[in-house]
């Protein structure tokens, strides 16, 4: 036998001399046993849930209704799911079909007990079985395809217990399509179910919505997100490092396959392993220990400081927007902090966030935390739609940094008020007495003096409170004469009204005197004292008063008093109005009357009488205003009082 017929494989056809081909008698040959390796699959395909109980992590609320309706027979015949991209939709659509189509030796009915597959539950799962049809609604949107699954629902599923229709996006049909599959929906064949997916749930129609069960699925919380990783690469043994997890987590946004598509990343960037310095490098992080930096740079006003730290984490390869977006994290878990200490015990955040966050969450102001979140609002998108991202994140910094120096609108109105005054004007500075230059105080300088005049607020572009000062006296053109020869502002001690203001009482008064009438019944029948003090008035009002009372009364206070008033309104109840405490008074009187026997008496012997109001006058005081007149008569006429002899 020639030698080549020993590699021949076995039932090879061999072309004979004549040009025929024949058949020869298989020949025992070594076959190769080297197996094809198996194609690799991501992390978010491999790990995808299959039951009901992984759907546990991030939708319990869920996982509990349809556990419920299926153990008491209450399953609906549409189900609307909806959600953020990656939190399980698809997934949680086939699980569902799988339940409904459930089978085995044992059991022949829905149920959300899936640990054992039965008869359908692989093909559902690997979306190939014949009754369970998925269409993507991005590419089917028109009435024909609606049409074409209105046509199909009539027939009996071919091996399963229920055809399940699973349309994704659903949101993306088109209005007639929406409308042709109403009637079907509302009232299906007993044997046909529909789940829908959708990402915008908005764009639905309510027609729609209201024949579905809607379940919305939440976002994975990060310390969920950061143990499904670590199990999943304990699982893959890959070694990993909590905090590049938890960075992970945080870029994922809530949504797991997103989680997973960067760990898949993260494992490949880093040859085998997860590190907190490789996953910081892949996504263009920034150091969360030097975003803490940067804040407290911020925080001090110290903007070299700051463009420095930005500095050393752009040429690290961090990315300008990134930086400000977690510096606006960092503002934001500050301010929470502040008001929600638990805040801390969130698992994605590292060490140092943790301790120095609770740190500047009891040191620094809540107007200062607000101004600096809304600046970086404004500031982002700059950054973003820049050409030169970095030098617009510079400048979003030096705006941060010299906001730190800025008083609150509240500061400054403060300010305002205790240097304004009476006759002198608001905010300018009131000539010398003595007609002559008045010298400066002992160590203060004119130049500090001068900046210290009322400021006045006007908001900036940035969300930031501007202030502008007076004019130093040394920027004065030169033609306006020395500094030394004109007369420095006298200082403006604290204003006192014209007229003493001291309680709603004296503000009615000052109504009446003035001839005000309309006022003076609002201040009688709407103010309730809370505190009063020259130029500052704070006030409880009825829900029914007149919107613009305040704003009224505060104009003509200043007009009848001379000085500027600040009136606002308090949550605190505050004194009875005037009507309410004469009103009150009145009541007292009356019920005293009553306990008097005298009117007792003339109460009984009237039946029906009642008292409508109570004059105390003092006869001892008439009488002694009556005899002086008496004696000046002069005519001898007789007036009332006298004795006639």
């Amino acid at each position: 036998m020639p030698a080549s017929h020993l590699l021949r494989p076995v039932g090879t056809r061999v072309r004979t001399a004549a040009g025929s081909m024949s058949d020869e008698t298989p020949i025992s040959s070594p076959v190769s046993t080297v197996e094809k390796p198996a194609a690799y699959r991501v992390l978010a395909r491999k790990y995808r849930p299959k039951d009901f109980s992984d759907l546990m992590v991030g939708q319990e609320p869920m996982v509990r209704t349809l556990t419920n309706a299926f153990e008491t027979g209450r399953i609906a015949q549409a189900y609307m799911l909806t959600g953020v991209r990656g939190v399980g939709k698809t997934t949680t659509a086939r699980i569902l079909a799988r339940a409904l189509n459930y089978k085995t030796a044992e059991i022949d009915k829905p149920t959300i007990d899936l640990r054992v597959p039965g008869e359908h539950c692989q093909a559902i799962m690997d979306g190939r079985h014949v009754d369970v049809i998925e269409m993507d609604a991005a590419s089917h949107t028109g009435i024909d395809d609606i049409r074409e699954i209105i046509e199909q629902v009539r027939y009996r599923p071919v091996s399963a217990r229920y055809k399940v229709y699973i349309i994704d996006e659903v949101h993306m049909l088109s209005t007639q399509a929406f409308n042709g599959l109403l009637k079907t929906l509302e009232e299906p064949p007993e044997h046909v179910k529909f789940i829908f997916a959708t990402t915008e749930i908005r764009k639905v129609p309510i027609t729609v919505l209201s024949r579905c069960q809607r379940f919305d699925l939440r976002r994975i919380g990060a310390s969920d997100l950061v143990g499904l990783f670590s199990t999943i690469l304990n699982k893959e043994t890959v070694r990993f490092e909590p905090e590049a997890l938890a960075m992970v987590a945080r870029a994922a946004e809530g949504s797991a396959r997103d989680g997973l598509s960067l760990l898949d990343q993260a494992i490949a960037h880093g040859g085998g392993s997860v590190e907190m310095e490789t996953v910081r490098s892949m996504l263009g992080l920034a150091d969360r220990a030097r975003i803490v930096d940067l804040f407290e740079h911020i925080i001090k006003g110290e903007a070299a400081a700051a463009l420095g730290e930005f500095a050393a984490q752009y040429e690290a390869g961090a990315n300008p927007t990134v930086v400000l977006t977690d510096l606006a994290d960092f503002t934001h878990l500050v301010m929470r902090m502040k008001y929600v200490p638990e805040a801390a015990n969130d698992q994605s955040l590292s060490e140092i966030e943790r301790r120095r966050g609770a740190e500047f969450s009891g040191s620094v102001a809540v107007t200062t935390l607000s101004r600096i979140w809304q600046m970086l609002l404004k500031g982002i998108p700059e950054a973003e739609s820049s050409a030169r991202p970095a030098g617009a994140a510079e400048m979003v910094l030096i705006r941060l940094a010299h906001a730190a120096h800025l008083p609150s609108p509240e500061e400054a109105a403060r300010r305002l008020l205790e240097l304004s005054g009476g006759e002198a004007g608001e905010g300018r500075p009131a000539p010398a007495r003595n007609g002559g230059s008045t010298q400066a105080q002992a160590g203060q300088p004119v130049q500090a003096r001068a900046v210290e005049a009322a400021p006045v607020q006007r908001p900036s572009g940035n969300g930031a409170t501007m202030l502008r000062a007076v004019p130093d006296v040394a920027t004065q053109p030169i033609g306006v004469g020395r500094i030394e020869d004109r007369p420095a502002p006298a200082v403006v001690a604290k204003a006192e009204p014209k007229v003493p203001v001291n309680s709603i009482g004296d503000i009615a008064d000052l109504c009446a005197k003035n001839r005000d009438i309309k006022l003076k019944t609002l201040v009688r029948g709407f103010l309730r004292l809370v505190h009063i003090e020259p130029g500052r008035l704070d006030v409880n009002l009825p829900d029914d008063a007149p919107k613009t009372l305040l704003n009224e009364l505060a104009v003509k206070l200043k007009e009848w008093t001379g000085i500027h008033w600040i009136v606002s309104y308090s949550r605190e109840p505050g004194e009875p109005t005037l009507v309410e405490a004469e009103q009150r008074a009145q009541e007292q009187r009356v019920n005293d009357a009553r306990q008097d026997p005298d009117v007792a008496a003339i109460l009984a012997r009237f039946p029906g009488a009642r008292i409508t109001d109570v004059r105390i006058r003092a006869a001892e005081e008439e009488v002694e205003n009556l005899a002086p007149a008496a004696a000046e008569s002069a005519d001898g006429d007789i007036v009332p009082g006298d004795d006639i002899e």
